[in-house]
């Protein structure tokens, strides 16, 4: 199934969930046919996670994503500086530890 961009928006406005469900057709074909590479999508995905302020256990399948592609601990806390302004700075606060602590640096221990 292939379908232009602006195919694909028209699709998404009208609400046609297809073509970003994962678990179907639509959804692999258009990842196929747009996606990032993966050390971008795990970092856009934490991003993500930090702006709804997910479970610490979504916090450490991103990390863990985000460094099997090759991100380091410098790029998980560029991903918190770069959405502090869009997601504000409590929900920044509340995920660095969390954050932290999945890439295996428990900042609490450190701060006793």
């Amino acid at each position: 199934m292939t379908v232009s961009v602006e195919e694909a928006f028209r699709r998404l406005t009208i609400g046609e969930a297809s073509l970003v469900d994962p678990s179907g057709e639509g959804g692999r074909a258009a990842h196929e046919t747009w996606h990032l590479d993966a050390r971008t999508e795990a970092l856009l995905c934490l991003g993500a996670l930090v702006a709804i302020d997910g479970p610490a256990a979504s916090y450490r399948s991103a990390v863990e994503a985000a460094q099997r592609s090759g991100a380091e601990l410098e790029d998980l806390l560029a991903v918190l500086v770069a959405i502090a302004g869009t997601v504000g700075s409590a929900r920044v606060l509340s995920a660095a530890p969390k954050v932290a602590l999945a890439a295996g640096y428990d900042v609490e221990a450190a701060l006793e």
